[in-house]
């Protein structure tokens, strides 16, 4: 009996198709979609000449003259030194981390015997065009060449910390995370220590005010999501009660309560600087609406994973820390990072009570005696917007980028 080898076959190689084939079965497959294809075409064309046009023309002297004012509000000019220090120290610590997961990651692969492809300058570029477009816009309004000597030092300090982590041991990343708590403490009590935080204004406050706030009210969400689906009946009512109150208020009436009412909260002889009201009035908004999207996060969890670790002989806390929680988390990306933009762009809000944030400086601007009447609201708006629409787009396109590789949607 013999046996015939059957000659391997390789599968025909696709065709490329040139960017005109992909017009034609795209664009223009059928009569109606070429005729939106048009319509639509010309639209943006027309938005884009129109843009150009009114960019073009823009006397950009106001934003040249106020640009620490944009940027930092009324910081006395004498300790400009902190936030450069700070920035600096921030760099380095986001850097060093970053360089830690990929040592990590590469750890991993090497241990599975895959191959590891590190990030490139094109990646980074790619990801974060954005924000070095504006950092250049903003350079480019400067007068004098310090802030742009302060920048590439800052830059250096991130990849210098990118660089250093990349090479230490990924059982370090720990150590990192201390490092960063003791470097944000140093950011906030010594390099900032000599400016009080109403003094504090301009991108810089928005910013402060975003981060921070994310920072307490992510954990204050998630127990308050935790104990809305507790089985102990007054830990439910409460966290239910918290929800539902804050989440009926519009966040202008907490702000105004946290910069009246707090006050009479608090011992006698503390009293909170109005941006620290403000933090904490925000951190409380927004802490219910992500309780309720991490509710949203748990409750897409299959109760199969539940029984399956209880099977296994996990407790409790054990079963919500290692497999409700990760599951959850992941599924909530999409409307967390929502809920984190939507938090950046509110910041604004703090200018009723007396807050010099970007938004107000740019109505603060106009009023000057060199610039009254003449109508530059559309410069310094449109300046404001560019800003609120890099940080909005850069967090959207990180948070896609975080689903892609956790395949959320997908699996």
């Amino acid at each position: 009996m013999t046996t015939e080898t059957v000659p391997a076959t390789t599968a025909p190689a696709t065709p490329k198709r040139g960017w005109v084939a992909w017009i034609r079965e795209n664009l223009f497959n059928t009569w109606y979609n070429g005729l939106l294809t048009l319509i639509l075409g010309g639209l943006t064309v027309a938005a884009l000449w129109f843009a150009v046009r009114a960019v073009a023309g823009f006397d950009l002297t106001i934003i040249k003259t106020n640009l620490r004012l944009f940027m930092i509000g009324k910081f006395p000019a004498s300790q400009l030194w902190r936030p450069w220090v700070s920035g600096a120290l921030l760099a380095h610590a986001v850097g060093l981390g970053s360089g830690l997961v990929h040592s990590a990651t590469r750890e991993r692969a090497q241990k599975a015997g895959l191959p590891y492809i590190p990030s490139t300058v094109s990646d980074i570029l790619s990801r974060f065009w954005p924000v070095m477009v504006l950092v250049v816009v903003i350079l480019l309004l400067t007068e004098t060449i310090t802030p742009t000597i302060m920048v590439i030092l800052v830059a250096g300090a991130g990849a210098g910390g990118s660089y250093l982590g990349r090479w230490l041991p990924s059982r370090l990343w720990g150590w990192v995370a201390v490092v960063a708590l003791v470097i944000g403490g140093y950011m906030a009590m010594s390099a900032f220590g000599g400016v009080g935080w109403d003094a504090w204004g301009g991108l810089h406050l928005n910013l402060f005010l975003a981060v921070a706030g994310i920072a307490f009210a992510f954990p204050l969400g998630m127990l308050l999501a935790l104990g809305r689906r507790s089985s102990l009946p007054v830990v439910r009512a409460m966290s239910v009660t918290y929800i539902e109150v804050v989440r009926g208020v519009p966040l202008i009436a907490i702000l105004l309560f946290g910069a009246f009412a707090i006050g009479f909260l608090l011992p006698e002889g503390v009293r909170p600087s109005q941006v620290t009201r403000m933090l904490i009035a925000i951190t409380a908004f927004e802490a219910a609406y992500i309780a309720e999207v991490i509710r949203g996060g748990l409750q897409a969890v299959p109760p199969g994973q539940t029984e399956a670790s209880q099977a296994l002989g996990l407790p409790p806390w054990k079963t919500m820390r290692l497999v409700v929680l990760p599951q959850a988390l992941r599924a909530t990306i999409p409307p967390m990072v929502g809920q984190f933009i939507s938090l950046y762009k509110d910041t604004t809000l703090v200018a009723i009570l007396g807050l010099t944030e970007l938004l107000e400086a740019s109505f603060i601007v106009n009023s000057q005696p060199g610039f009254l009447g003449k109508g530059l609201f559309l410069v310094t708006l449109a300046f404001a917007g560019l800003v609120f629409w890099v940080g909005s787009y850069t967090m959207s396109r990180e948070a896609r980028r975080l689903e892609k590789r956790l395949g959320v949607g997908e699996r």
